[in-house]
């Protein structure tokens, strides 16, 4: 599917919970339960969620919780028609910029080790392996690899993010 349509990111709310379900159901082996996510959007102070909607529909999620100065992205997603289009890149831009305003030091994330395409994505952001942890995933039993960017406020940090936003601009 070609990008038709302007893509905006903004915070997630209840409203958004059923179709952040649906991508949930599309991508993930074990979805989190809607409830979930409006127990996380209500009752959950340290928890941030946004959202990627193109002409009104809702095509992308991500969340981050802020775990002393740590922003440990806890979900991140893009409907399966959407992906390839630059969405998980506008989500993960999003996210960066909303771990600063929240005063995170760094971000910290878990992914399969098989999923090759989101590492991609994770080190084009300045995400580095920093561990594993084995049989994480609960479906498989797969491991997880642990990544990490270097502090947020570093030199190195303000040009990948910078470089982003430019890209994105284009």
């Amino acid at each position: 599917m070609a990008l038709t349509a302007r893509v905006v990111v903004d915070a997630m709310t209840p409203d958004d919970v059923l179709a952040v379900h649906e991508i949930e159901r599309l991508s993930f082996a074990v979805p989190w339960p809607p409830h979930a996510f409006e127990q996380e959007l209500r009752g959950n102070r340290l928890a941030r969620y946004l959202v990627a909607r193109a002409g009104g529909s809702v095509v992308g999620f991500a969340g981050i919780w802020l775990m002393v100065d740590d922003a440990h992205v806890t979900t991140f997603g893009v409907h399966p028609d959407w992906r390839r289009q630059g969405i998980g890149r506008q989500l993960m831009l999003n996210l960066a910029e909303l771990s600063i305003a929240i005063g995170a030091r760094q971000m910290t994330l878990e992914v399969r080790v098989s999923n090759q395409g989101a590492q991609a994505l994770y080190r084009s952001f300045g995400f580095e392996v920093v561990g594993q942890r084995p049989r994480y995933y609960t479906d498989d039993g797969e491991d997880a690899l642990v990544m990490t960017t270097p502090p947020l406020a570093d030199a190195r940090m303000r040009a990948v993010l910078d470089a982003e936003r430019r890209r994105q601009a284009e």
